[in-house]
């Protein structure tokens, strides 16, 4: 264990950031729609279950590893197993791609908080040079036909100002590059660059600004949401009980990737945090308080988001799941925009919810890039000890500008089965190599006490069947791939497995390096212990 190494200056440093990093654009935008599909307010018991079960095993499990190991996601592995030490590798090529995609979603709502800043927002209305025909405004009009080719001003604005989706004809040829994108692109690059160069001392200080700011907005935006004419008709639609969707095994698939995702245990970020706190810090207790703010933080922003599809369902007069199509970042840069857009204080509200998806995202790429720094750092102190800010330079300038397209086949393939099949593996390497008995004698020595036998049974079996779970559902009925009107070629899925492959493929080919390169018999080689 290294006394050198860097520290938290306060507790609340490390919980922020925690926080900040499980609390991310998921929570708004993936949660609500989840949730009234499978079910609305049924779905919260195998939400509930499997975050008992197995999220938050696994998310206490990776914050006790990084303290006790005080090092990164690569270098860990020849204290727990030296044979998975490929997960290592795994979980930086992935960290990479969620960094790649999540930057492209910063710098499209960097985008709209520049437009903004109107006293018209440039969404309101048809009369811009990107509407076609199609553009139908039925906000302070009464007797407007909405139709299935009808198209708002806000998707206008969204397709075809800030993506410009119509240049493009599909991943063969996604258009050029747009200058104002990557030119919030660079901006978030430098935000991100000054707050990470000096480690955890400077990224503390930042999250105490990104970690506590969304839920400023949230809560502002849960009260004028909730004044709004209609709003208890998309609370109704969000809760309304399905009883019948508990039978089906797709809500308990969903209702256990969400609760992975959200956590965010496999990704190597609590790993890399937890080994900046002290020896004898209470992660069990820390553990439960994140989780807990996690969750509760996905059940307001159902909230915040269906009082305003409520509103939305009123104006248009339809049903609220004829507004509540639109799911993911559609969600974000269309649904909710669009509503805001016609409220009073449309200004304020714009800018304040851009803000908020602003430091939503950004908590999660300081997670993400800061388990590539850690994890590469501890594995190759003699090149990169003094040199930190260099290689976050380096690792930063990797964000990609690949449209619209590239990002909805990286969300589907770069992170999907991969981080949980990782998941999956570093549960069965921790509990059944590493020996649950070894893990808890750990623990024991930092906390004082052992985990409980509950701890142990979600290790050693409920956890990793969890994830082996979902990994098989997820393989057995892939979900089709479509953005908009445009329908991935069959081609384009060959190119996502190979996408989620590049992640995973360092585990066997790392395992058979070992195997070959490390003399002496299995026994003698010590690879499993």
């Amino acid at each position: 264990m290294t006394n050198s190494r860097d520290k938290w200056s306060k507790k609340m440093d490390f919980l922020l950031s925690v926080i900040g990093f499980a609390v991310d654009l998921g929570n708004v935008w993936r949660f609500p729609y989840i949730c009234y599909q499978n079910g609305g307010g049924a779905f919260l018991i195998p939400y509930i279950v499997m975050a008992i079960f197995g999220g938050v095993p696994l998310f206490y499990m990776e914050l006790a590893l990084g303290q006790f190991h005080r090092t990164g996601a690569i270098s860990i592995w020849k204290h727990i197993c030296p044979i998975f030490k490929g997960i290592g590798y795994a979980i930086c090529v992935i960290a990479l791609y969620v960094s790649f995609y999540y930057n492209t979603i910063i710098a499209w709502a960097l985008f709209y908080f520049y437009s903004s800043f109107a006293s018209v927002l440039p969404w309101t209305n048809c009369d811009n040079a990107w509407n076609t025909e199609n553009c139908t405004n039925y906000f302070l009009k009464d007797n407007v036909t909405w139709n299935n080719y009808s198209r708002s001003p806000a998707e206008e604005f969204y397709t075809r100002n800030v993506l410009e989706i119509h240049k493009s004809d599909g991943l063969r040829n996604v258009g050029g590059v747009r200058w104002q994108l990557m030119l919030c692109l660079f901006l978030i690059f430098t935000i991100v660059y000054f707050s990470l160069w000096k480690g955890v001392k400077t990224s503390g200080k930042v999250v105490w600004v990104t970690a506590t700011l969304p839920y400023v907005v949230l809560f502002i935006l849960l009260i004028r949401g909730a004044t709004l004419p209609g709003a208890w008709k998309g609370v109704v639609f969000y809760l309304k009980p399905k009883w019948e969707k508990l039978f089906e095994t797709s809500v308990w698939v969903d209702a256990a990737a969400q609760i992975f995702f959200s956590l965010g245990p496999g990704f190597g970020v609590l790993l890399a945090l937890s080994s900046y706190n002290p020896f004898t810090n209470n992660c069990y207790r820390d553990a439960i308080v994140t989780s807990l703010v996690n969750c509760l933080t996905s059940f307001m922003s159902g909230f915040v988001i269906f009082t305003v599809l409520g509103y939305m369902a009123e104006k248009r007069n339809v049903n609220v799941e004829d507004v509540a199509r639109d799911k993911g970042p559609s969600l974000l840069f269309i649904t909710y925009p669009e509503a805001i857009a016609n409220m009073t204080g449309s200004t304020f509200f714009a800018i304040i919810f851009f803000v908020m998806m602003i430091t939503l995202g950004l908590d999660s790429t300081f997670g993400g890039l800061e388990a590539i720094i850690t994890a590469v750092m501890d594995e190759y102190p003699d090149y990169l000890a003094n040199r930190r800010e260099l290689f976050v330079l380096v690792t930063g300038t990797c964000f990609s500008q690949g449209g619209a397209y590239v990002v909805k086949l990286l969300e589907e393939f770069g992170v999907g089965s991969s981080i949980i099949a990782v998941g999956f593996l570093e549960a069965i390497a921790v509990s059944w190599f590493y020996g649950i008995t070894r893990f808890s004698n750990d623990i024991k020595s930092m906390l004082g006490y052992s985990p409980g036998l509950f701890w142990k049974v979600c290790w050693v079996a409920i956890s990793p069947a969890f994830l082996a779970y979902i990994i098989v559902s997820s393989l057995l009925k892939p979900p089709p791939l479509q953005l908009f009107d445009y329908k991935y070629p069959d081609w384009s899925i060959t190119v996502g497995y190979v996408i989620g492959a590049s992640s995973f493929m360092w585990i066997p080919i790392y395992m058979v390096y070992k195997l070959v390169w490390t003399p002496g018999s299995l026994k003698q080689c010590d690879l499993f212990s």
